[in-house]
């Protein structure tokens, strides 16, 4: 008999088991997230029954950005096959690329080798090549490798994959703006920086030549950053400090030529902060002696002269400049526009992906970072089935005891919801009644008109690295309790649409940015909250403002210590911290380096 039950078991076990559903990832220079099928958990697929090994997926990763270093790090469950492919062979840690462009922080200082990061956790092979093609039907990724090579036509390769994470970032913004791409400088990545850093010192190698005029001089010494966000901000605080500190002591001749300017379309710089944040950088701003112009839209640039738009006035007016660095915000890379296209994704900024980062359209394809957004899914669309299931006797209305115990459920599945009762400053459901004391029951129209309020405020996560990484941390949370899903095929929800995920969606909190991380446990699902640290925005002269948790803002000197601390603590590895550390004692003692290496 208990060789039958054996034999049985093994039986029903192998019939029931469904195909491996397959899975894509694709991770580049941003984070990266991983969901589940929507028809079906994963399962495992056994090469020999007799054995009883599960044969490894593969996984591959596209990015070594935030998103994808991220996922990288956490992911440790070690039946996965992983290949990562990526343009470079290192993670930067890209808050601090500022601060490389004027050498307070060395560009070395900044990265590690993805292969450092990864060789602690599952066996990882990396390959340094581009990806410039996804075929999600054949379940391939077309590369190319710029190395040099003997083998002609051997740069092009193509990966299998099981389970593709694209985490590929985003290039600039450029808005198809006229001579922007051939004229401007950026800052995205290290090669940027050093750049600019190059520029900078050649600007003042230029100006110091004997046979030029002081208005040839003022030309060439006339700096103009695009963009009053917080890289644009924190660029033209480091240059002032550049310039002031140590340029100015170095060519004391060209001191009072040197000029700085800021344009910004909108009204104020940095408006995703406080308002006194703003206030308070703009002032200082002035008090430097950085001209700040907002309300002024670049319309064209030139290899000599820069032109704007004012908005009050509609004038065009044309200023020659020495450097432009273009900071307007992130754009689509080309691979993802033409991935897009293949799966009717048009006419968007980014990958649209569900809660749970899977790509819309594609079961075994995940995106997280700068190169995706999330569709939140709206309440209004489950409104009837919600309804339906919580009006137990069929009776066409809820009473209040119903409806509170459907909120409950509600507030799990749309976090929406709960961000709009705090938002309006509602302690409790109650109080999303406006007549909870008269109303005795709640019909179908009110219902709707209710979550029509709430889904109309919904906001997607900013394109930020610290977003990034949380996405990419959660993804790997998925992936190393892949198997546990067979232990609750059906999720947590009472409500869940049929096929939805099996872990609960990449949740976060508006006001505080919090993220929840839930995956399975032997009791069942667990919470893991990620509380986010709050944005800076150094603003030179050690100075720093800070919006954190709590709308709580920090401003001045002690704040640029946080900044330092924070920084610090969050760098990828010992190595980095130690090197950064190091760098900033340096400055203080010798100033920065003013070579052009």
């Amino acid at each position: 008999m208990r060789q039958y039950w054996f034999y049985a078991r093994a039986f029903r076990a192998f019939h029931d088991h469904p195909t491996v559903s397959k899975l894509l990832v694709c991770a580049v220079s941003g984070g990266g997230l991983l969901a589940f099928s929507e028809s079906k958990p994963f399962h495992w697929a056994y090469a020999d029954s007799g054995q009883g090994e599960c044969k490894k997926k593969k996984v591959v990763v596209l990015g070594t950005g935030w998103a994808g270093t991220s996922f990288l790090k956490n992911l440790k469950n070690s039946s996965y096959d992983v290949q990562v492919v990526s343009p470079r062979n290192y993670f930067a840690f890209t808050p601090l690329l500022p601060s490389v462009t004027c050498g307070t922080v060395e560009a070395r200082s900044i990265v590690e080798p993805i292969r450092n990061i990864v060789k602690k956790n599952i066996p990882t092979h990396f390959t340094e090549a581009e990806c410039y093609k996804i075929d999600p039907a054949k379940k391939k990724v077309y590369c190319k490798s710029h190395q040099a090579s003997n083998l002609d036509g051997k740069q092009d390769f193509t990966v299998d994959y099981d389970y593709l994470v694209i985490a590929m970032g985003a290039r600039a913004n450029t808005f198809n703006t006229p001579g922007v791409v051939e004229n401007a400088h950026f800052l995205k990545e290290i090669e940027d920086a050093q750049r600019i850093r190059r520029t900078v010192i050649d600007c003042f190698e230029r100006a110091s030549l004997p046979n030029l005029s002081d208005e040839d001089r003022k030309k060439i010494l006339h700096f103009v950053i695009v963009g009053g966000g917080p890289t644009g901000v924190e660029f033209a605080a480091e240059l002032h400090d550049f310039i002031n500190e140590d340029l100015a002591l170095l060519y004391p001749i060209l001191r009072g030529l040197v000029k700085i300017t800021l344009l910004e379309a909108g009204d104020h710089i940095l408006n995703m902060f406080d308002k006194r944040i703003t206030a308070f950088a703009e002032e200082k701003f002035q008090r430097d002696g950085i001209h700040l112009k907002t309300g002024s839209m670049v319309v064209k640039v030139n290899d000599k002269e820069i032109s704007t738009k004012e908005r009050a006035t509609g004038q065009n007016l044309s200023m020659p400049y020495g450097m432009v660095v273009w900071s307007t915000g992130i754009g689509t890379r080309p691979v993802i526009m033409d991935f897009m296209k293949q799966i009717g994704q048009t006419n968007r900024r980014a990958l649209a992906t569900d809660e749970w980062l899977r790509v819309e359209g594609c079961d075994s394809i995940y995106a997280l970072g700068d190169c995706a957004t999330i569709n939140q899914r709206k309440v209004t669309e489950d409104i009837w089935a919600i309804f339906s299931k919580a009006d137990k006797n069929n009776s066409g209305s809820l009473n209040l005891g119903d409806f509170k115990e459907v909120m409950n459920d509600i507030c799990e599945r749309y976090p929406q919801v709960e961000i709009y009762l705090k938002k309006k400053q509602l302690k409790s459901i109650d109080d999303l009644l406006s007549s909870s004391q008269e109303r005795q029951s709640i019909d179908i129209e009110w219902f709707k008109a209710a979550f029509s309020n709430v889904d109309s405020q919904m906001k997607n996560l900013p394109a930020t690295a610290q977003v990034a990484a949380q996405q990419g941390e959660y993804l790997a949370k998925c992936f190393n309790r892949m198997e546990e899903c067979e232990k609750y095929p059906e999720g947590p929800l009472r409500f869940r649409a049929a096929g939805r995920h099996r872990f609960r969606p990449f949740r976060y909190r508006v006001e505080l940015l919090l993220v929840v991380l839930l995956s399975y446990s032997d009791e069942g699902f667990y919470n893991h909250r990620y509380k986010h640290l709050g944005q800076f925005a150094p603003l030179g002269g050690e100075q720093t403002a800070a919006q954190l948790p709590g709308d709580w803002v920090s401003i001045g000197h002690s704040t640029q210590w946080l900044w330092y601390s924070v920084y610090a603590s969050k760098l990828v590895s010992w190595r980095t911290r130690t090197l950064v550390v190091s760098d900033w004692g340096r400055r203080f003692i010798f100033g920065r380096d003013s070579s052009r290496i």
